[in-house]
Protein backbone atom coordinates (compact mmCIF):
# COMPACT_ATOMS: atom_id res chain seq x y z
CA UNK A 1 0.00 0.00 0.00
CA UNK A 2 0.98 3.45 -1.04
CA UNK A 3 1.50 5.85 1.84
CA UNK A 4 0.80 9.56 0.76
CA UNK A 5 2.63 11.94 3.40
CA UNK A 6 0.42 14.82 4.25
CA UNK A 7 2.76 18.41 5.44
CA UNK A 8 1.86 20.43 8.03
CA UNK A 9 2.37 24.20 7.16
CA UNK A 10 4.61 26.06 9.32
CA UNK A 11 3.77 26.83 12.52
CA UNK A 12 0.89 24.32 12.16
CA UNK A 13 1.06 21.63 15.36
CA UNK A 14 -1.81 19.56 13.57
CA UNK A 15 -4.80 19.20 11.63
CA UNK A 16 -7.81 17.77 11.92
CA UNK A 17 -9.36 14.51 10.46
CA UNK A 18 -12.03 16.81 8.54
CA UNK A 19 -9.01 18.64 6.91
CA UNK A 20 -7.32 15.89 6.04
CA UNK A 21 -10.00 14.34 4.48
CA UNK A 22 -10.78 17.82 2.14
CA UNK A 23 -7.16 17.92 1.63
CA UNK A 24 -6.80 14.04 0.20
CA UNK A 25 -10.50 14.58 -1.97
CA UNK A 26 -12.07 12.31 -0.29
CA UNK A 27 -15.19 14.68 0.71
CA UNK A 28 -15.23 18.17 -1.10
CA UNK A 29 -16.80 19.86 2.41
CA UNK A 30 -16.28 20.33 5.78
CA UNK A 31 -19.92 19.59 6.00
CA UNK A 32 -19.82 16.16 4.61
CA UNK A 33 -17.01 14.77 7.08
CA UNK A 34 -19.23 14.03 9.94
CA UNK A 35 -21.50 11.56 7.47
CA UNK A 36 -18.86 10.41 5.98
CA UNK A 37 -16.75 9.32 9.03
CA UNK A 38 -20.54 7.70 10.07
CA UNK A 39 -20.65 5.47 6.94
CA UNK A 40 -16.84 4.18 6.70
CA UNK A 41 -13.88 2.94 8.76
CA UNK A 42 -10.88 5.70 9.52
CA UNK A 43 -8.46 4.22 11.25
CA UNK A 44 -5.96 6.73 13.00
CA UNK A 45 -2.48 5.03 14.49
CA UNK A 46 -4.57 1.39 13.81
CA UNK A 47 -7.90 2.72 15.99
CA UNK A 48 -11.32 3.28 14.34
CA UNK A 49 -12.06 7.31 14.59
CA UNK A 50 -14.91 9.01 13.90
CA UNK A 51 -14.58 12.55 14.79
CA UNK A 52 -13.91 15.03 12.62
CA UNK A 53 -12.57 17.55 14.92
CA UNK A 54 -9.65 14.79 15.82
CA UNK A 55 -5.90 16.67 16.09
CA UNK A 56 -3.81 14.83 13.60
CA UNK A 57 0.08 15.28 14.70
CA UNK A 58 3.62 14.44 13.07
CA UNK A 59 3.86 10.68 12.11
CA UNK A 60 0.23 9.91 12.64
CA UNK A 61 -0.91 7.51 10.21
CA UNK A 62 -4.53 7.15 8.63
CA UNK A 63 -5.73 4.66 6.74
CA UNK A 64 -9.38 4.95 4.66
CA UNK A 65 -11.18 3.55 1.85
CA UNK A 66 -8.07 1.67 0.85
CA UNK A 67 -5.73 4.90 1.17
CA UNK A 68 -2.59 5.41 3.42
CA UNK A 69 -1.74 8.84 5.05
CA UNK A 70 1.21 10.07 6.92
CA UNK A 71 1.59 12.85 8.59
CA UNK A 72 4.67 14.76 8.29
Amino acid sequence: MVEKSIKLREGEAFITLGVLLKIAGIISTGGQAKFFLNENVVLVNGEKENRRGRKLYHDDKIHVLGLSFLID
